[in-house]
């Protein structure tokens, strides 16, 4: 049985029929932050704020300030006025399309399931009626979109995504010299910037190239901001085949390797160790919230089983 070639890009339409998929979803819930905004998502609690509820006879204890002098002067008794609180939650995607992810070997390359995620996600938070927004980064080129409860935004969202992805290395051109590298320590830094307190923060990526401030600048959004990690991985970057000759792409060409030399599948292995082990300490030193990918996987049954019927992903 021969196995269909990995698919290598996914196009804007392809993106935006993924809002049937994020229709079955739900969006997981933030977890409590140091201070919250008015916004759009009511709260059960009656208080101050900016939807009116209703006018009830006042009682002891009742802000004098919330008084419907009217209502007062018309029933001849005192009456105030009740708001349900509302609350802004948005949402903010950090999306890797960076060269280490124009690779897989089988389901689709892990650009296209980074956006593919991205996309669900952005739909869900549309849906849920938060604010979408999202920071889009190749190693060359960062695009910031602030969030915002917009459709139209949305798509915008999707636009960056399509056109960001590699078709081909002959579109991975090199980045000025005297360019800021758009890779995942600067999206982070950017999203400190943009993000609002109590944002929920969904970071996209293989992270493949974490560094020594990864983990700080992870913690510092995870401070007033409910963050989690989709680790987006193909099955070779975890075990190669045991036997045979293969080719992989590198930045000088294929690379061959054999996977019968008990050597080299032994710096292997303790090379994705090592990462593994850097990586793990890295979101629990930042306490972040990590979920896998695999580029076998199919986005919206992998988001499923990530945000599990208790809403959170874990």
């Amino acid at each position: 049985m021969t196995l269909a070639p990995p698919v290598t890009h996914i196009a804007l339409p392809q993106l935006i029929r993924l809002q049937a998929d994020a229709r079955a979803l739900k969006l997981p819930a933030a977890k409590p932050v140091r201070s919250r905004q008015a916004g759009l998502q009511r709260s059960p609690r009656r208080g101050r704020g900016m939807a009116f509820a209703e006018v009830r006879q006042y009682q002891p204890g009742d802000d004098i300030r919330s008084i419907d002098w009217r209502v007062t002067a018309r029933r001849q008794s005192p009456h105030t006025k009740l708001y349900e609180e509302e609350r802004e939650r948005p949402v903010l995607l950090l999306c890797d399309l960076g060269p280490s992810l124009f690779f897989a070997s089988t389901g689709a390359y892990k650009q296209v399931r980074c956006a593919q995620l991205a996309g669900i996600l952005a739909w869900l938070g549309l849906w849920s009626g938060d604010q979408v927004g999202g920071i889009v980064f190749d190693g060359n080129t960062l695009t910031v979109q602030r969030p915002a409860r917009r459709k139209k935004s949305v798509l915008r969202f999707l636009d960056t995504l399509a056109s960001l992805q590699r078709i081909g290395s002959q579109q991975a051109t090199e980045r000025p010299s005297d360019a800021p590298a758009a890779n995942l320590d600067t999206a982070l830094s950017e999203a400190r910037r943009v993000a609002h307190t109590g944002s929920r923060i969904f970071v996209i990526s293989d992270f493949m190239h974490i560094s020594n401030d990864t983990s700080r600048l992870l913690g510092s959004l995870a401070g007033h901001n409910s963050v989690s990690a989709l680790r987006v991985m193909d099955p070779l970057e975890e075990k190669l085949p045991e036997s045979g000759r293969f080719a992989i792409a590198g930045e000088d060409g294929p690379v061959w390797f054999d996977g019968s030399n008990p050597r080299f599948q032994r710096a292997y292995a303790e090379k994705v160790g090592r990462h593994n082990a850097q990586l793990t300490e890295c979101f629990r030193t930042a306490g972040v919230r990590p979920a896998t990918v695999m580029t076998g996987d199919e986005p919206a049954v992998a988001l499923q089983a990530l945000l599990g019927p208790r809403g959170h992903i874990g």
